[in-house]
């Protein structure tokens, strides 16, 4: 169904993003870095990144990562303004199009914006396939010059929607994880088989990322060991 009066899609992100920050608040959720702590929220972090995780995996960081200055791109698609202004009330700052619609303004703004804030990305997104990366994550990084953080995510025992990413939803109470892999900086100058390249890093991070997080959920520690610290 479409939402076409603004009133009412108002109305609907107010509840929809009140529900998601209680909902997630219930989630014990830690957080695991092999690298330097990347986290938007840190007091003093000067350096920029582009958050990259699946799709399925939105709840989790919309509660924790929800600031003005990251910048999440959202499809123009029928929904679009919808979640666009339950982002906006999460706390997101919005950037509007997709690799199907208003791809090139969609850049032009991440690029724009790239320069004094950070970003974030599902790269499957918004129609997958699921857990692919697409191209334009590295081309994002080279313009911007932003290094990607790939940030895998798990809950234990998740709803799953029948949606074609298997949109994951964490049951409350119950545990979650998001475990950092190393930064990935892109060179300013590469080519299409760079760029090739570091998509498919980046897919080969988000995979062992992900993994980690879903041993650590089941009880089982990430290996190699990483840095904890309460999300």
């Amino acid at each position: 169904m479409k939402l076409r009066q603004p009133w009412l899609i108002t109305a609907i992100a107010f509840v929809g993003a009140w529900i998601i920050r209680l909902w997630i608040w219930t989630v014990r959720s830690r957080y695991y870095t092999m690298g330097p702590d990347v986290r938007p929220n840190q007091p003093g972090l000067k350096q920029h990144y582009i958050y990259v995780f699946w799709h399925e995996n939105l709840l989790l960081p919309a509660y924790h990562f929800g600031r003005p200055d990251v910048f999440v791109l959202i499809s123009r698609h029928a929904d679009g303004q919808l979640i666009a202004e339950v982002c906006r009330r999460l706390g997101f700052g919005l950037a509007r199009g997709s690799t199907t619609r208003g791809g090139v303004e969609a850049v032009r703004q991440m690029l724009r914006l790239g320069k004094d804030a950070h970003l974030a990305v599902t790269p499957d997104g918004p129609q997958g396939p699921r857990r692919h990366v697409q191209p334009g994550v590295a081309y994002l990084a080279a313009r911007t010059g932003l290094p990607i953080a790939p940030v895998g995510i798990a809950y234990r025992r998740p709803w799953r929607m029948g949606s074609w990413d298997r949109f994951a939803i964490p049951r409350p109470w119950s545990v979650g994880a998001h475990v950092v892999a190393p930064p990935i900086w892109v060179p300013a100058d590469a080519d299409l088989d760079e760029l090739e390249h570091y998509r498919r890093l980046l897919e080969d991070s988000l995979h062992w990322a992900t993994e980690m997080a879903e041993q650590w959920v089941a009880g089982d520690e990430p290996r190699p060991p990483v840095a904890a610290v309460a999300a």
